[in-house]
């Protein structure tokens, strides 16, 4: 299954969640779209919410079904809450780390920076967005790539710094000090219907 590209703020609306973390998608219309959006009422079955709940997680991390498939899997083989240690993993991704600590306005833009090899991880070049970070990992820009306007405009719009990151201005370097609580992790989402849903 190839990658969403459609309207993002109609599929905000259609899971009732800002897949931006922006919140702007919801902000005029928080309903869903169509025109029997506003005032709908739809019942929906055990499935259905499970089904939901994995459609809002992909989604926010901008993953295809089999990627997202591969690493619920291997979140299934370490030590603690299969849920939370899948969230746990895919917050670890390159391209997802490079959004928390501002270097990108959205994770699409975090994407293409890892993919057109503007980041390094320890100093060496990674263009694998998908790549899984170990925690005291360090994450910046090469040289030439520090001056790219997109990089200062979203540094400039940053507002928040998660407690497991670290960032040096003056380096325009970001550590990955440790993995994540589940409390730092957005609350809209309950892991436990996805493991549900692939538990069938």
């Amino acid at each position: 299954m190839a990658r969403y590209t459609g309207p993002k703020f109609k599929l905000s609306r259609r899971l009732g969640i800002s897949l931006s973390g922006t919140g702007k998608e919801l902000s005029k219309r928080p309903f869903p779209p169509g025109q029997h959006g506003p005032g709908q009422k739809k019942k929906m079955s055990g499935y259905g919410i499970q089904l939901q709940e994995k459609q809002k997680l992909r989604l926010m991390y901008g993953l295809n079904e089999k990627q997202f498939r591969n690493l619920f899997d291997k979140s299934a083989k370490l030590k603690g809450i299969h849920g939370e240690n899948f969230m746990f993993l895919l917050e670890s991704r390159l391209d997802n780390l490079v959004y928390r600590l501002g270097l990108s306005n959205s994770r699409a833009g975090a994407r293409q920076l890892v993919a057109h090899g503007h980041v390094l991880v320890n100093g060496k070049k990674v263009d694998i967005p998908s790549y899984l970070c170990q925690t005291g990992d360090v994450v910046s820009l090469r040289e030439r790539s520090r001056s790219l306007s997109v990089v200062k405009e979203a540094l400039a719009n940053r507002n928040f710094l998660p407690n497991y990151l670290e960032f040096n201005d003056a380096a325009m370097e970001g550590r990955f000090v440790r993995y994540p609580e589940r409390s730092e992790l957005s609350q809209e989402i309950d892991e436990k219907q996805i493991v549900e849903f692939y538990s069938r």
